[in-house]
């Protein structure tokens, strides 16, 4: 089973961007996604950046796939998105249909990002043959839908691509056109200032009972917990799970990679170091599941 490291959902400074990924080539990591998945105005690192980061990551014996935005909508934004693919050298994770659309017709290999709308085994395939190696399910898919995704494509003959399951970090719910940063701040989207920047973990948003709900992160909302699939590895393994997804975090993500590096070798399941994550029981996601104790 591997490691990979998410792509950064939030706004850092080029400093720490990339200090941090410097740091991050020697963690057990075996692959790491770059790119801006957000929002298009933050350009701390422009494309060319990010391209040169992966090459430099990728001498390090990483393998790199530059990640797509997650709601395109301008051709600017698109025009990013061929510089991605005409560079030619490494995997996209496509989070839109316009970065499959591109990927298909110059024939470079993608992953399907957790925004792609996958719930069915045909949809798989069909996807399988426009060039996918490997697949992300969305935030809300558990394990019973992926137990019977797996079952249907094995009953049609078919092979899975690489699965690749979300294991640590605050889950990407919903993207909009409208940016939630800015109007929490009472600022307009375009005189927006780039306040993201601000917050490195997102902007917490709380109930009018002063509870901890979910995260603002410009046009992402997040949810409030960490959720953390370590005590699940077992399951995770009898699944067929290939590789498991921690998101970036700006404080401990060292000692969190080390924590899942350790696991992945055990036996036995590593202690939840973080929430449950109520959506892979088909609950809803805010509702630690009563099935498995601490």
């Amino acid at each position: 089973m591997k490691l990979s490291l998410g792509p950064l959902q939030y706004f850092w400074s080029r400093e720490r961007t990339l200090a941090f990924y410097r740091e991050a080539v020697q963690w057990p990591v075996d692959i790491i996604y770059l790119g801006e998945t957000v929002c298009s105005k933050r350009r701390e690192l422009t494309t060319r950046d990010w391209i040169a980061l992966a090459e430099e990551l990728a001498a390090h014996g990483k393998q790199v796939v530059l990640s797509s935005l997650a709601l395109i909508e301008a051709e600017s934004e698109l025009s990013v998105l061929h510089r991605l693919i005409d560079h030619d050298l490494f995997w996209i994770e496509a989070n839109d249909m316009s970065a499959v659309q591109l990927c298909r017709e110059k024939i470079v290999p993608f992953v399907a990002g957790p925004s792609l709308n996958v719930y069915n085994h045909r949809a798989l395939a069909m996807l399988v043959e426009d060039g996918l190696r490997r697949w992300v399910p969305g935030v809300e898919q558990g394990r019973e839908l992926i137990k019977e995704l797996r079952e249907a494509t094995d009953a049609d003959g078919q092979a899975m691509p690489e699965l690749e399951v979300i294991a640590w970090g605050r889950l990407p719910l919903s993207y909009s056109a409208r940016c939630f940063t800015a109007r929490s701040l009472d600022i307009a989207k375009d005189q927006c200032q780039f306040r993201c920047i601000d917050y490195p973990d997102g902007l917490r948003l709380t109930t009018r009972e002063d509870q901890a709900f979910l995260r603002i992160n410009g046009i992402q909302i997040q949810g409030e917990e960490i959720t953390d699939l370590g005590p699940e590895l077992p399951e995770l393994r009898t699944l067929g799970v290939d590789i498991l997804r921690l998101y970036p975090q700006v404080n401990g993500m060292k000692e969190v990679v080390t924590h899942f590096d350790l696991a992945r070798h055990s036996p036995t399941a590593p202690p939840r170091i973080g929430m449950r994550n109520g959506y892979w029981y088909g609950e809803p996601g805010m509702r630690m599941s009563a099935r498995q104790n601490d």
